[in-house]
């Protein structure tokens, strides 16, 4: 383990698979405390998600490191606090609320579609930048009401300040205490800073409304029964969680689809037919049409395949388990990699290559439903996950019919920080259609 260290800080992602493909389905690494596995079989990784989850937990430094932005919300929070919380905010994720997610999407993409088409042909642009706006403005207005336009460039820059400071604290939690004025502490303290001053924003416009019939997360925030830190925990938590995930997400989409134009046109065809041929006309975007848009939801699964958002989720065990024949004792650390499940050839055939129609072939489906993980699995699934593709597959549509992309320069290389995030903008050559 010394010696594997630098490797660790370097790139943990390349030293778990290393660790995979050199030991097996269950690594234990030697360190003295606590028992510390790796994970991958998806058929244990599914038991510890799902049929034991009552005897895990998630007290671990992964969720330690990331409260230190996100607070207690449902993200990090355990037990009787995270079941209160999710009762109250789970309105906000009912299946009714997704025209309106469908809607904010719509209106939220034709402007990234118009700002596309106004540029001349050949233009380079940062798609990145572009989507996470995108996903910025969906989030504000679905969850919040609150439309985070004038801000969102502050924001999207904060959050991934906030997100990169606590890979580092993750990586190293040997640093010095939080009021030390050190770079990476001026840094968090800025990135907060702007994160707490949306929150503000958002109460502030909440309160000038008034007593009102909940009808979005903030209402049923404040209508819950909770305390001034634990509703900013929800708020930061949404805010971060509710747009980077789905942002880097669409982002891989698009740097997939210009690498293989053939599928990058049958998804535009799917698109112009659904949505309509005309790319400068926002679409109607009803909950009927995105159920037709299947090749374009097959890419983004593929994509979060190959990117899963959430490419580490560790687990604190509370019982004894036996995990790939291997007693696991409780109190132990259990590593669980999505990167390394959805390239698991006990389920995925040729897994390094991208193929949507992994996903519209029916034969797949029950291997799919057990090895595809990219919102978790089990009671602590992400609540978003509906909202999520609500967003992501109509936005991945509207772009694709609009305009073709082609990589400008070398693909961008996957970091594993909090999500797999590009290792630079994402620099792409735009085409109409």
């Amino acid at each position: 383990m010394l010696r594997g260290m630098a490797a660790i800080r370097e790139d943990p992602l390349a030293f778990l698979a290393a660790q995979w493909r050199t030991h097996g389905d269950v690594v234990q690494f030697p360190i003295p405390s606590p028992p510390t596995y790796l994970v991958s079989h998806p058929d244990d990784v599914r038991q510890v998600l799902v049929g034991r989850a009552r005897d895990t937990g998630k007290d671990t430094l992964q969720y330690r490191a990331l409260s230190r932005v996100t607070g207690l919300g449902l993200l990090t929070a355990d037990g009787q606090r995270w079941r209160e919380h999710r009762r109250i905010v789970q309105p906000a994720f009912h299946p009714s609320t997704l025209a309106g997610v469908a809607g904010h999407t719509a209106d939220a993409g034709q402007r990234l579609v118009d700002g596309l088409l106004a540029r001349p042909d050949g233009t380079v642009v940062d798609v990145d930048a572009g989507v996470m706006a995108l996903a910025l403005e969906v989030v504000g207005e679905s969850l919040f009401g609150h439309a985070l336009g004038p801000v969102a460039d502050r924001l999207a820059e904060a959050t991934l300040t906030a997100l990169g400071e606590v890979v580092s604290v993750a990586r190293m939690p040997l640093r010095a205490p939080r009021w030390v004025p050190t770079p990476g502490n001026r840094r968090m303290a800025h990135a907060m800073a702007e994160l707490e001053a949306a929150v503000a924003a958002i109460l502030a416009a909440r309160a000038e409304l008034g007593p009102r019939t909940p009808s979005d997360l903030v209402d049923l925030l404040l209508a819950g029964g909770l305390g001034p830190r634990e509703v900013r925990d929800e708020i930061v938590t949404f805010l971060v969680a509710g747009h980077e995930t789905v942002a880097s997400a669409l982002t891989w989409a698009l740097v997939l689809l210009a690498a293989h134009p053939g599928i990058a046109d049958r998804v535009a065809a799917e698109a112009a037919d659904v949505l309509g041929p005309d790319p400068g006309t926002r679409p109607a975007a009803d909950l009927g049409a995105l159920a037709k848009l299947a090749l374009a939801r097959a890419v983004v699964d593929e994509a979060m395949r190959l990117h899963p958002p959430a490419w580490l989720i560790t687990r604190r065990t509370a019982a004894d388990l036996v995990l790939g024949g291997r007693p696991v004792p409780a109190g132990s650390l259990l590593i669980l990699s999505p990167w390394i499940v959805h390239r698991h050839p006990a389920a995925w055939p040729d897994p390094e290559r991208f193929d949507p129609d992994r996903f519209l072939d029916p034969a797949t489906s029950p291997s799919v439903r057990a090895a595809f993980l990219p919102f978790g699995a089990g009671p602590r699934m992400c609540i978003g996950r509906d909202f999520a593709y609500a967003e992501a597959v109509l936005a991945l549509a509207m772009v694709a019919r609009a305009v073709r992309l082609a990589p400008s320069g070398p693909a961008p290389r996957a970091l594993p920080l909090v999500t797999i995030r590009p290792d630079g903008p994402v620099l792409m050559r735009v085409t109409r259609r």
